[in-house]
């Protein structure tokens, strides 16, 4: 892939800026990451990460979690219905474990996921990851529908929101991006909170609402009943929420949901983001990110355009 990004540069004089962009306080050489709990380190054996702009780890807890029971994954029409619950090794196996990997391997910014049952918990492990070095930012999930007691317990409200943010934002000077749930009432309002708060950029969005039923015997394809929902099927809800996004907001947004190749990509481009991630899209093409960022390297050169002028630019 090292070598895709290098004859993309060397076909014009300013290719190399023309996937460049910013996400809050980092500099991105290309738009593309990777949606938290859907790409591991392992993922990269099939091409080289150059062309991801970031990389975003699975969402850590300050305690292990063991998930939700199975089943809790299963295949629609148009995606994914999944009731994972954030299963993940815990803060302190995190640090000791999973982040010196991260730290040997990585060549690109790292951007850590975070959730917290609490105000103070989410405070205790961003006290505890500021004294990690390695971290470029934080993603901070207030937005996942399938744990209780914490994470969209905090993306529903915008008063919550924004006081989680007041109490978290002066304690790192690392990117502070928080990812925002598709399943309110008024997404610019939680995005606005977000940004008052102290949020240096946005991603969004988490899975909408979603079940899986057999019809034969009625029973839940899913542990849990109702889960979360991603892939295809979710696009248009994604592409309008960033666009109401973008329009509410003055820091930039990492967008997500349904983005399977480098015309989706364009999409959110268009409506606002800044810079875009692919999640269930892994699952169904293990290059999809090489694909995508080739496609969307070609178009920019082809039309000679950078990313930078097309964000937010949607005609009607």
């Amino acid at each position: 892939m090292g070598a895709i990004l290098n004859e993309i540069w060397r076909r014009s004089p300013n290719a190399i800026d023309l996937l460049t962009t910013k996400l809050g306080k980092l500099e991105l050489k290309t738009p593309l990451s990777v949606a938290s709990g859907t790409f591991d380190l392992e993922n990269l054996e099939f091409f080289d990460e150059s062309c991801l702009g970031a990389f975003v780890c699975k969402t850590i807890t300050r305690y292990p979690k063991h998930g939700n029971p199975p089943p809790r994954l299963y295949e629609t029409e148009a995606g994914l219905i999944n009731s994972i619950g954030l299963q993940n090794p815990g803060l302190d196996n995190f640090i000791a474990e999973k982040l010196p990997l991260y730290r040997e391997r990585l060549r690109l910014p790292l951007i850590v996921s975070i959730s917290g049952s609490s105000i103070s918990e989410f405070e205790y492990i961003l006290s505890r990851l500021e004294t990690c070095p390695g971290i470029s930012g934080y993603e901070i999930n207030i937005s996942c529908p399938n744990v209780e007691n914490e994470g969209i317990a905090f993306g529903v409200c915008p008063d919550v929101v924004f006081d989680l943010l007041t109490k978290i934002s002066p304690m790192t000077s690392r990117e502070l991006c928080v990812k925002l749930s598709p399943n309110v009432t008024d997404i610019a309002q939680i995005a606005k909170a977000a940004e008052s708060g102290g949020a240096s950029s946005l991603a969004m969005i988490n899975s909408v609402w979603g079940m899986a039923i057999n019809y034969r015997n009625g029973k839940s394809h899913i542990k849990k009943g109702v889960a979360g929902y991603t892939g295809i099927g979710i696009k248009p809800i994604a592409l309008a929420l960033t666009y109401k996004a973008a329009q509410a907001v003055n820091i930039p947004i990492l967008a997500m949901g349904g983005i399977y190749n480098w015309k989706d990509a364009l999409e959110f481009i268009w409506a606002g983001a800044s810079a875009i991630a692919i999640g269930t899209a892994n699952f169904v093409n293990p290059l999809a990110a090489p694909e995508l960022i080739m496609g969307l390297g070609e178009y920019l050169l082809e039309n000679d355009l950078k990313i930078t002028d097309l964000i937010g630019k949607v005609s009607f």
